[in-house]
C-alpha cells in the first residue's frame, strides 16, 4: 500500500512543508492539495516539489471548470517537470454553489466536460497538434466561433511524460461509468468497503468493459479518517461532524451529491434529518443525527487490530489496486507524525502489504 495524506482547502501551506518533508522520511508516499474556494493547488505543490524528492504530489483536485482543459494539461505537464515525474492530476466537477456562486461559471455538462478534458490532456501530453472537435470544446476555435485565425499547435516543450496519472473525484453512476472507462484513478468519498457495490458496482462494471486495453486497471483512492489506539472512539465526533457537513451543507436541497451517496447506502431517512438540522443553522444536532454505523464504516478508528481489518476490507475493495487518500486535521505536528507511524506499522502488518493507500488522519 501507499501511505499519503490530504491537506485540505484552508490550511496554510507554509505551515506543513516542513511536516510534508519529514513524513517523506519516514514512509510518506503521496500528498492530494486540496483546492475548492482557497488558494490555488498548483502553486503549493511547485513549493512542495522543491522541497521534496520521492514524494508522489497529486491535486485532490482541481475543478473542471476553472480552467480550460488545455492549460490544465500545461499545468500538469510544468508540475510533472518541476518534480521529475512524481505528479498525478485530480480532477472533478466540484458543484454549483461553487462553480457558479463563486467562479460565476455554468454548471453544466460535468460527465462529457471531464471525458473532453482528459482527451485533450493526453493529446497535449503526446504533443500532437491540438485539434479536438467535441460538444463542448472545438480545438482550434472556427471562424464561426471566433476570428478564424487560430491554429492547431502543440506543447513547445516535450513532456518528462507522455501520460500522467489522471484520477476523477466523481459520484454520480454516470460519472463514475466514464470514470472506469478512461481514467486511470477514481476518487470516491464517504466509500463504505461492504455497500460501495450497491450505489457504484453496475456503473464500474460497464465502464470497466469500454475500458481500452492500453489503459492499466483502474486505481481507487480512497479518505477514510484515520485514530488508532485504545481512544480512539473519542474520535468518532470529527468523523460525524465530517460526514453532517458535507451530507447536510455542501450543495442544495435540491442538488447535494454527498446526500444522494448517503441515501444510497441506505441513510435516506438520517441524511434527509442531517439536511434539515444543517440548513436550519442546527449544527451540532444535525452532526448528532449522523448514525455512528455510518461514521465506523467509513473510517478507520480503533485499535490497531480493529484498524488493520478495516485496511484489508478497504483493500480487498479495490481488488489489490486501491489508494487511500489520508488528510490531516488540525491536530499537533506530533500527533499527525505519531499517526503517520502507527498507520505505516498497521500497513506493513497486515496482508496487503504496500499497495496503494492514502488516508485522511485525524490522530493516533
Amino acid at each position: 500500500m501507499q501511505l499519503g495524506i490530504m491537506i485540505n482547502f484552508g490550511t496554510d501551506v507554509r505551515d506543513r512543508v516542513d511536516e510534508v518533508v519529514a513524513m517523506e522520511g519516514v514512509g510518506l508516499d503521496i500528498v492530494h492539495l486540496a483546492e475548492g474556494y482557497s488558494y490555488d493547488a498548483v502553486s503549493a505543490l511547485g513549493f512542495l516539489a522543491a522541497r521534496t524528492s520521492t514524494l508522489r504530489l497529486a491535486t485532490g483536485i482541481l475543478q473542471i471548470y476553472t480552467r480550460t482543459p488545455t492549460l490544465t494539461a500545461m499545468t500538469a505537464a510544468g508540475l510533472d517537470n518541476l518534480s521529475r515525474g512524481r505528479f498525478v492530476l485530480g480532477v472533478g466537477a466540484s458543484g454549483p454553489q461553487v462553480i457558479e456562486g463563486f467562479h460565476g461559471v455554468p454548471f453544466d455538462a460535468p460527465v462529457a466536460r471531464t471525458r473532453e478534458l482528459i482527451d485533450i490532456c493526453r493529446k497535449v501530453w503526446r504533443r500532437e497538434r491540438l485539434v479536438h472537435d467535441g460538444r463542448h470544446y472545438h480545438i482550434p476555435l472556427s471562424a464561426e466561433q471566433g476570428t478564424g485565425v487560430g491554429k492547431a499547435l502543440k506543447l513547445v516543450h516535450t513532456p518528462d511524460r507522455a501520460s500522467i496519472p489522471v484520477v476523477v473525484a466523481a459520484l454520480g453512476r454516470r460519472n463514475v461509468e466514464m470514470t472506469a472507462e478512461v481514467a486511470d484513478g477514481w476518487m470516491p468519498t464517504m466509500f463504505d468497503p461492504s455497500r460501495y457495490q450497491t450505489v457504484w458496482g453496475k456503473s464500474l462494471a460497464a465502464g470497466s468493459a469500454k475500458r481500452d486495453a492500453s489503459l492499466w486497471d483502474l486505481k481507487i483512492t480512497v479518505s477514510p479518517p484515520l485514530a488508532i489506539g485504545p481512544d480512539a472512539d473519542a474520535y468518532l465526533p470529527q468523523v460525524k461532524a465530517h460526514l453532517a457537513f458535507y451530507i447536510g451543507g455542501m450543495g442544495s436541497r435540491k442538488q447535494n451529491f454527498y446526500h444522494d451517496v448517503a441515501t444510497a447506502y441506505g441513510y435516506g431517512d438520517d441524511a434527509e434529518r442531517i439536511q434539515e438540522l444543517f440548513l436550519s443553522g442546527r449544527q451540532e444536532q444535525a452532526i448528532a443525527a449522523v448514525p455512528d454505523e455510518f461514521a465506523y464504516s467509513t473510517s478507520w478508528i480503533g485499535d490497531a487490530g480493529t484498524v488493520a481489518r478495516r485496511v484489508e476490507a478497504f483493500a480487498a475493495a479495490g481488488d489489490k489496486s486501491i489508494r487511500t487518500a489520508l488528510s490531516l486535521d488540525d491536530t499537533h505536528r506530533s500527533a499527525r507524525t505519531g499517526s503517520l507511524r502507527s498507520a505505516s506499522a498497521v500497513f506493513r502488518a497486515c496482508s496487503v502489504g504496500r499497495r496503494s493507500l492514502v488516508h485522511r488522519s485525524i490522530a493516533t
